[in-house]
């Protein structure tokens, strides 16, 4: 992992639905829309270029605003992997979220480890709570 970003959120996760049912969840538009950031507003886009070098956009309405996580594909490997980068845009932090899917008997094992700059601190807790609470809702989406 980069030693420029030595703030690590780790979650783990099983889900009951496949590895293939859970890679698609983080790479289709109609999918995304219905598990990101729950409760935090409504998705008013989301645009996928899922390939390396390809790139997200991920705008939630927010109040008044739309708040934008943006980011590039660094590594898609279909249903194991995917490495992205992570930014809200206009701001300078720019963070890289790892993603490991193994198959199991009963569906599969996500492990995600989201590396954030040090000057995030203490979030790193934070972001796995976030993470978790999306993680539940792609759950609940994919049944």
């Amino acid at each position: 992992m980069n030693d420029s970003l030595p703030i690590k959120a780790q979650v783990s996760y099983r889900f009951t639905a496949t590895a293939e049912s859970v890679f698609d969840a983080w790479t289709t538009s109609s999918k995304v829309r219905q598990w990101f950031a729950p409760g935090l507003g409504e998705m008013s886009r989301v645009a996928i270029d899922a390939r390396v070098g390809g790139a997200f956009l991920f705008a939630q309405r927010r109040g008044m605003a739309d708040v934008e996580h943006v980011g590039n594909y660094k590594e898609v490997e279909r249903p194991t992997r995917l490495v992205f980068t992570w930014q809200v845009k206009g701001t300078p932090d720019i963070s890289l979220v790892s993603i490991n899917i193994e198959p199991t008997s009963e569906g599969c094992e996500l492990e995600l480890t989201h590396a954030l700059p040090s000057h995030w601190g203490d979030y790193g807790e934070k972001a796995a709570a976030s993470w978790r609470k999306m993680l539940d809702a792609m759950a609940a989406a994919l049944k």
